[in-house]
C-alpha cells in the first residue's frame, strides 16, 4: 500500500465510529461502555496473546528494543520538562502530559502488517511489550501525584501494563496455550483493533483545548515532530536493517493512545482536554506516519 493510503482503513474506521455515535441510536452512553470493555479486557487479552505468540528474538531485536525505549523515554523528559513552563497550568499537565509520548497500540498492529507481514507484527508486540509498560507509568505519575492517588497501586492495577508483563513471563517460561485457549483468546483479542479505533472516533472532541492551545502545541509537536525525527536518528545511528527502522520510525510517528482519555477520567484529570488533545493527534498521525515513511525513502534512497 502507498504510504499515503497506509493509515486510510484505520482512519476509515475512527470515522464510522464517528457518524455512529453522533447521528444514530448508538451514542456516547454506548461507547463510554465499549471504551471499557477495549481498555479493560479486549486489549489486554490482544497483548498478551501478541506477546506470548512472537518470538521475541533478543539477540536480533536489541538495537530496535534500545531504540524504542530510547525514543519513549525522551518523549517522558520533555513532556515532563513542560511543567515548569511559565504560566502551565498543573491540573492540565499533570492529564495531558501522557499524549505527548504515548501511542495508539490499535493502529501500530494494524499497521504493523502492512509495512512489513507478519514480522513486523512481531516486531511492534516487542516494542509494545516494553514500551507499554514505561508508557503507563510515565502517565500515571504526574496524574497520581497530582490527584493524590497511590502511585504503586494505579500501576499494579493497570490493565495494560498487567497484561504485557504477564505476557513477557509466559514468552520467558515457553508457555504453550492448549489449542482452544489460544483460539478463544485470539478471537476475543481480534475484537480489540476494530472497537478501539471506532471509540476513538465516538470519543472525538475539540473544545477542551481552549484552556491550554500552548501547552497542547508543545505536547503535540512532541508526539508527532521530535519523537519520530529521534527514532529515524537513532535508527541509522545505529544502522538498523531496513524493515526494523521503518517499524521504528512509524511507532514513532503514531497518534497518541485513545485510552489517554479513559485513564485521566478515572484519575479525576482534565478529561475534556485529553479528549482534544487524542483528537486532534489522531487526526495529525493520518498525515505524520505517511509523511515520515516519505521522509525515511528519501533518507535511504
Amino acid at each position: 500500500m502507498h504510504n499515503a493510503f497506509l493509515l486510510l482503513p484505520d482512519f476509515l474506521l475512527i470515522v464510522c465510529g464517528f457518524l455512529i455515535c453522533r447521528y444514530t441510536a448508538l451514542d456516547r452512553p454506548i461507547w463510554e461502555s465499549v471504551e471499557k470493555l477495549v481498555y479493560y479486557l479486549l486489549f489486554p487479552v490482544l497483548l498478551f496473546n501478541s506477546i506470548v505468540r512472537s518470538p521475541l528474538q533478543p539477540a536480533a531485536t536489541l538495537s530496535l528494543a534500545f531504540c524504542g525505549v530510547a525514543t519513549v523515554c525522551v518523549g517522558i523528559a520533555l513532556a515532563y520538562a513542560l511543567r515548569w513552563a511559565p504560566g502551565v497550568d498543573a491540573r492540565l499537565h499533570a492529564s495531558g502530559a501522557q499524549t505527548a509520548f504515548r501511542f495508539n497500540s490499535y493502529v501500530a498492529l494494524a499497521l504493523a502488517e502492512r509495512l512489513a507481514g507478519a514480522q513486523g507484527v512481531a516486531w511492534v508486540a516487542l516494542l509494545v511489550a516494553l514500551c507499554v509498560p514505561v508508557c503507563n507509568v510515565g502517565a500515571v505519575w504526574p496524574l497520581a501525584r497530582h490527584g493524590g492517588h497511590r502511585y504503586l497501586s494505579e500501576i499494579a492495577r493497570n490493565p495494560l501494563i498487567v497484561s504485557t508483563v504477564a505476557g513477557l513471563l509466559a514468552n520467558l517460561a515457553g508457555l504453550q496455550l492448549p489449542e482452544a485457549a489460544a483460539t478463544t483468546l485470539s478471537r476475543i483479542g481480534q475484537a480489540a483493533l476494530p472497537l478501539g479505533l471506532m471509540a476513538v472516533g465516538a470519543g472525538l472532541k475539540l473544545g477542551g483545548l481552549k484552556e491550554a492551545p500552548g501547552l497542547a502545541s508543545a505536547f503535540l509537536g512532541i508526539r508527532h515532530l521530535v519523537l519520530p525525527a529521534l527514532a529515524l536518528a537513532l535508527g541509522l545511528l545505529f544502522a538498523l536493517p531496513d524493515g526494523q527502522l521503518a517499524i521504528l520510525v512509524a511507532f514513532a510517528a503514531l497518534p497518541t493512545a485513545s485510552s489517554a482519555y479513559v485513564l485521566a477520567v478515572r484519575m479525576g484529570g482534565h478529561g475534556a482536554y485529553v479528549a482534544g488533545l487524542v483528537t486532534v493527534s489522531t487526526l495529525l498521525g493520518m498525515v505524520s506516519v505517511p509523511a515520515w515513511m516519505a521522509v525515511l525513502d528519501s533518507v535511504a534512497s
